[in-house]
């Protein structure tokens, strides 16, 4: 049976595609992060851009990447949003954006990780241009 072309799937089959191809504890990890976000903004889009899971609700809340030694989820306003628990690690001189690096063995705090979810949602629904 061939495989469906990537131009002919939706956002959805090609972020659950990207899971399914990575047989190791960066597939398990981006499943994870589809969940969390899902649980936290439950009217979510999921898209397809640059080659990544993107998450937009009232405009783009996060991205989520793969690399050979990390996952990367990436808030697009990240420097505008509260971060009490400092879940944020990487990016943190970008003009915008913030991300959090996870690596293999690495435990996401759940609860810390869908606040932030949440009000990266409530920062785009309030039309607030980034600080």
């Amino acid at each position: 049976m061939n495989k469906p072309d990537m131009k002919d799937m939706t956002p959805s089959q090609l972020i659950t595609n990207q899971i399914e191809e990575l047989a190791d504890w960066r597939g398990e990890v981006l499943a994870r992060l589809r969940l969390l976000i899902h649980e936290a903004a439950p009217g979510i889009t999921e898209e397809w851009k640059w080659g990544t899971p993107v998450y937009s609700q009232k405009g783009m809340v996060c991205a989520s990447g793969v690399f050979k030694d990390h996952v990367k989820i990436n808030f697009f306003n990240g420097k505008s949003l509260e971060d009490p628990q400092g879940l944020f690690n990487a990016g943190l001189d970008a003009k915008a954006s913030r991300g959090i690096d996870i690596t293999k063995g690495e435990e996401v705090n759940a609860p810390a990780l869908k606040d932030l979810i949440r009000n990266a949602v409530a920062y785009n629904a309030s039309g607030a241009k980034s600080k």
